[in-house]
């Protein structure tokens, strides 16, 4: 399975994990799992040391999953072990109930809450998008390539994310124009990403940009679907 982002929901539910620890003997206990989704989750509170790839085991209430180790921080203090995993191929998530509703109850604040204060919603799309990024406290600029993107913000894959609050300055061109805007990131994902948004676009870049990444999508989807043809 591929990591690529995808949709969060910022929850804190009490689940039971187990596995093989160091020596080779099993451990139960209990963690949190947050920001999960339907391939994933980041578990927090583990107790015993755990390294990317390992296989560990996840229920919540009377579902289980087995789920693959991405990441881990926190190693120096075994109380505030953190780790990110994707769930096997063929497993049922131990959470979609959860996920689902969350999800309606999402939909019904957006249909209760009076029009004039919904937001204009950007969907993000996944094209490869070059993009520069030069961090405030930084003078090496880091050229990379946006995976996912919208008017608003964007999706950067790199194993080495910056940290959570880094203020940035981003320049990327639309055809000819070069945009400079400021930004900061939202998100961190250690060993997979950071999730980038857009703090210094007015509301009509951020539509021309939209309506840019959307032509790019567009475009790509053509050409897969012609490249197919032949």
């Amino acid at each position: 399975m591929e990591n690529q982002p995808e949709p969060r929901v910022d929850v804190d539910l009490l689940v039971r994990v187990w596995g093989m620890n160091a020596e080779g003997r099993p451990f139960f206990q209990n963690a949190s799992a947050r920001d999960i989704s339907k391939h994933g989750a980041k578990l927090s509170g583990i107790e015993h040391p755990l390294k990317p790839g390992d296989v560990i085991g996840a229920q919540l209430g009377d579902k289980k999953a087995r789920f693959r180790v991405v990441w881990t921080v926190g190693g120096g203090d075994p109380q505030k072990i953190q780790a990110g995993v994707q769930i096997l191929e063929g497993q049922q998530c131990p959470w979609e109930q959860e996920l689902i509703q969350k999800q309606k109850d999402s939909a019904s604040a957006a249909q209760a809450a009076p029009a004039g204060q919904n937001k204009r919603r950007f969907p993000r799309h996944r094209v490869h998008f070059p993009i520069e990024l030069l961090p405030e406290s930084s003078a090496s600029q880091m050229r990379t390539t946006a995976t996912d993107i919208s008017g608003r913000g964007c999706y950067v894959e790199t194993l080495l994310p910056l940290p959570l609050g880094t203020t940035l300055s981003i320049t990327f061109w639309m055809e000819s124009e070069k945009i400079t805007t400021s930004g900061i990131v939202k998100a961190c994902d250690g060993g997979v990403g950071m999730g980038i948004e857009f703090t210094g676009l007015d509301e009509p870049t951020q539509e021309r940009l939209q309506r840019f990444i959307e032509t790019m999508d567009a475009e790509s989807a053509a050409s897969g679907e012609s490249a197919s043809a032949s």
